[in-house]
């Protein structure tokens, strides 16, 4: 028997697909914290379309092909990972399990795949390797006003064997999330921005705090220049994420960055933006393969990975199913969401007549329809 927040008691339930595992955390989480997990920008519109353009698009399967064996292995950055979906930046996951982040690291060590670590961990960057010394880690970055702050963070990634850094770029300031506001939502006591303990000891200011750190401390003035300094400070891959446009994905490609997250940041800050499936056509058209696409934002199902994969993904990331995952049951329930969706992804690829992830194109996806 499981007991929700309103005290009820149910039977255990068979978890099946994503859906369960976001119901059971609506049910078992505090209501200010689902509500962080769950927030969009203004009226969510961009959020929500995020799924819902999923829906609107429609496969072309093909038939009588030998589908005997599927393979859904892949590489990101010249790593091979089991299946194209990793796990995107989210913060604080000690608010949904006690071990947090660690449990994170742990489940996409055994399902071997990749895991961008949020520099909004409430564990902290050494606890994560610590925890799964043989895990396929990124460290996701924000450029701060104080940039020794970005720069010592870098470093300590660098020397623990984190494999590239993933540029966030469209914060320069925090999108109106309405129910974090209404909720006063601040992180309890015994939890803090772990990367950064001791750093923000003083008073928060008159701006008060934000998100566990003090307000106006990420930098507004970021721009490409800014990725040249990035590049200056270190030999590891830059990614950026938050493109959402083909004259950026142009740009990001000419100032030398490795790869390309197209992210709304789960439509958690500017409302009326595009979902990130009908964004990704055109800047994999401007990119032509001259580095690597990503995609976050809406993936539910391994339908839906398939979709971007053919759309030209080389892999999705999920944020909120993997936040579901712990709360569920930590790593277990996190290792339970990447097997559920791997194996609709296989099947996925069987029924539409793809053997291995490099049959997946565009040919898989009806034009018409979008």
């Amino acid at each position: 028997m499981t007991t929700t927040r309103e005290g009820t008691c149910r039977a255990e339930m068979a978890m099946v697909c994503l859906t369960d595992f976001e119901e059971y955390a609506k049910e078992h989480l505090s209501k200010a914290t689902w509500d962080y997990y769950a927030a969009g920008a203004d009226e969510c519109c961009t959020r929500d379309d995020n799924l819902l353009a999923y829906k609107r698009i429609r496969l072309r399967p093909r038939i009588l092909r030998d589908v005997s064996v599927c393979d859904t292995r892949t590489t990101v950055q010249g790593t091979e990972i089991s299946f194209p979906v990793g796990i995107a930046p989210t913060a604080f996951h000690c608010l949904a399990w006690h071990e947090g982040e660690m449990a994170t690291a742990r489940a996409t060590e055994a399902v071997n795949t990749c895991y961008i670590t949020s520099t909004y961990s409430t564990c902290s960057v050494e606890e994560i390797a610590a925890a799964a010394p043989n895990g396929y880690r990124w460290f996701q970055l924000y450029v701060y006003r104080d940039r020794k702050l970005s720069e010592s963070i870098i470093h300590r990634v660098e020397a623990l064997g984190y494999k590239a850094l993933v540029l966030t770029v469209d914060v320069p300031y925090t999108g109106k999330r309405r129910n974090d506001i209404r909720n006063q939502f601040k992180l309890p006591p015994h939890l803090k921005v772990k990367n950064f303990d001791g750093v923000f000891q003083e008073a928060a200011g008159p701006a008060g705090e934000e998100y566990g750190v003090p307000a106006n401390t990420l930098d507004p003035s970021i721009s490409w220049k800014d990725v040249y300094w990035l590049q200056s400070l270190t030999r590891l891959p830059i990614i950026i994420k938050g493109i959402l446009t083909k004259e950026d994905a142009e740009l990001a490609v000419e100032h030398g960055v490795q790869g390309i997250i197209v992210s709304n940041h789960g439509g958690r800050q500017l409302d009326g933006g595009p979902a990130t499936i009908d964004a990704l056509s055109e800047i994999v058209d401007t990119v032509q393969g001259r580095i690597e696409v990503y995609l976050d934002g809406g993936v539910r199902t391994g339908s839906d990975v398939l979709k971007a994969v053919a759309l030209g993904a080389k892999c999705v990331f999920i944020g909120r199913p993997a936040v579901w995952g712990l709360a569920y049951k930590g790593e277990e329930g996190l290792k339970e969401v990447l097997h559920i969706l791997n194996d609709e992804f296989r099947l996925s690829m069987a029924l539409s007549g793809c053997r291995n992830v490099a049959e997946i194109n565009r040919n898989l996806i009806q034009f018409s329809k979008l």
